[in-house]
């Protein structure tokens, strides 16, 4: 079975990978319930029924953005930094994985052409929403 690899900086969590392969029965939220971006991973057999429902008006107050990344086709480095803006690694993600960016920054590079579906809080209000910063050359690139 696939596992969820975590990138932390000391003990505080910077992302969450869940590889293609990774399998379970039933629900797993994968996150705590404090988070703003809540992600889950779900395995039915055929024939499972889940009640039709709505949600109910919750009003929730989010400080920060977190987003997930859906790959579904090509190979997406993601380059991990803390709050500071320094380097911390980086991770290759491939059809099928699925990132949830909890805290930090982050760059990417396309290593194989990409398709990939992007879920985060909204409304996204363009470059009011992040602050750019330069990132590591190539030559820095470590993987862990």
């Amino acid at each position: 079975m696939g596992k969820i690899e975590e990138i932390k900086k000391k003990d505080k969590l910077i992302a969450m990978i869940i590889r293609n392969d990774y399998k379970c029965d039933g629900v797993d939220f994968v996150t705590p319930d404090e988070y703003s971006q809540q992600v889950a991973y779900m395995h039915h057999p055929a024939g499972k029924k889940i009640d039709a429902h709505v949600h109910n008006l919750v009003h929730r107050n989010v400080v920060m953005t977190q987003e997930v990344l859906f790959i579904k086709k090509g190979t997406l480095r993601v380059d991990f930094y803390d709050e500071y803006e320094d380097y911390l690694e980086s991770r290759d993600l491939h059809s099928g994985d699925i990132i949830l960016l909890v805290s930090g920054g982050h760059g990417f590079q396309v290593l194989e052409e990409v398709e990939m579906v992007e879920v985060k809080q909204g409304p996204y209000t363009g470059e009011q929403d992040k602050k750019r910063f330069k990132g590591i050359e190539e030559t820095q690139i470590k993987y862990k």
